[in-house]
């Protein structure tokens, strides 16, 4: 049942975001209520109490008494079982003759006395929480990968080396190898680094945030020649987590992208030099001419280069000009052509400043 207070402060706090322009069932979701019990709270203007009757549940009458509580307790604390987990107790029991309650009554009562902790000497497995990477202006937050480009012979493919800009989405650099290795990953961002006029020793030194660069877990990302290249370079490193698909997701966004245009040659590409000449046009394309949906539709190059708000306040204008013109045809208001100021890599539900890394322009 949920207290006078607790009701008070949900209403206040739902009411605060809405006057901020939140909808009211997203709110209400995020305090594990429904629209219907707020609605209900609020009725006739004033806050109303919960009018749900309280009735007290009666005991089943197959729960274990206190006696057998305690037993099982002692059971599970005892040394051959203290470092076993219910799963392999009760099963060793049932060998004994034994029967006290079933295996979830005893994981139960072990979660009730705040018991169900890590048993052994075997390292607790563990879920690392993904660090968030904020950018709020080019060459902040880099992230890249390899992918595989197929050959005309059956088992025969070319890596493709991508470098994507989390905040324009530009591609800034990229190559095509017949292998991965760590030594072209660090010759392509070396380049990469000297292209955009990145210093990143010079930067640290002055007090700015270094570039980050995210990637996946591959051996090319890991090898020691490529770790001291970043090093060399002033660049923080930052890795997906293990077995997580979706830690990388503009990289694999760009890869879709790419894999699904109309001219990729799904028979294979013909030789290396193929490979790369169609890889040089689709980058073109890619930062020059295509019109990306997460800038606001302009192109990854505008976004870059700094073009983007002087297009965005363009568009609002033949949109003003167009609604004074038929002001019946545009009654709600013109297109929004807002462009977002921050981009998130593995964005958090609630920001902790001990896990986030801001890559902000100071």
């Amino acid at each position: 049942m949920i207290s006078d207070s607790d009701r008070h402060k949900a209403i206040e706090l739902i009411r605060g975001a809405r006057e901020t322009g939140a909808r009211l069932k997203p709110s209400c979701e995020e305090l594990s209520i429904s629209v219907r019990t707020f609605e209900r709270w609020i009725k006739d203007g004033d806050v109303k109490r919960d009018g749900r009757p309280m009735a007290e549940r009666p005991k089943p009458a197959n729960s274990l008494s206190e006696d057998e509580k305690q037993l099982v307790l002692d059971i599970v604390n005892l040394p051959e079982y203290a470092s076993q987990p219910p799963s392999e107790i009760v099963p060793d029991l049932a060998d004994k003759g034994v029967y006290i309650a079933s295996e979830s009554t005893f994981y139960r009562i072990l979660r009730e006395k705040k018991l169900q902790n890590h048993r052994g000497l075997n390292r607790r497995s563990c879920s690392k929480t993904p660090t968030t990477h904020i950018a709020k202006a080019p060459n902040k937050v880099w992230t890249w990968d390899i992918t595989w480009l197929p050959g005309h012979i059956l088992g025969l493919y070319f890596k493709l080396y991508l470098i994507i800009d989390i905040f324009s989405r530009r591609i800034v650099g990229w190559e095509v190898w017949e292998e991965e290795t760590e030594k072209h990953a660090s010759e392509l961002i070396k380049r990469t680094v000297l292209r955009e006029g990145i210093k990143g020793d010079i930067w640290i030194r002055r007090g700015f945030d270094p570039l980050i660069l995210h990637q996946d877990n591959g051996s090319p990302m890991k090898g020691a020649t490529f770790q001291a290249t970043l090093q060399s370079l002033g660049i923080e490193r930052s890795y997906s987590r293990p077995r997580v698909s979706n830690d990388n997701p503009y990289s694999e966004s760009s890869f879709k992208t790419l894999k699904y245009r109309p001219t990729f040659p799904t028979k294979g590409f013909k030789d290396i030099y193929a490979a790369r000449a169609w890889v040089s046009e689709f980058v073109y394309w890619y930062n020059e001419e295509h019109h990306h949906s997460g800038i606001g539709f302009v192109t990854p190059s505008q976004r870059h280069n700094g073009e983007a708000e002087l297009i965005r306040a363009k568009r609002i204008e033949v949109y003003q000009q167009a609604r004074e013109r038929h002001p019946e045809r545009l009654s709600r208001g013109i297109r929004n052509w807002s462009l977002p100021t921050e981009v998130y890599l593995n964005p958090e539900k609630k920001y902790d400043s001990k896990h986030v890394i801001s890559a902000v322009s100071r």
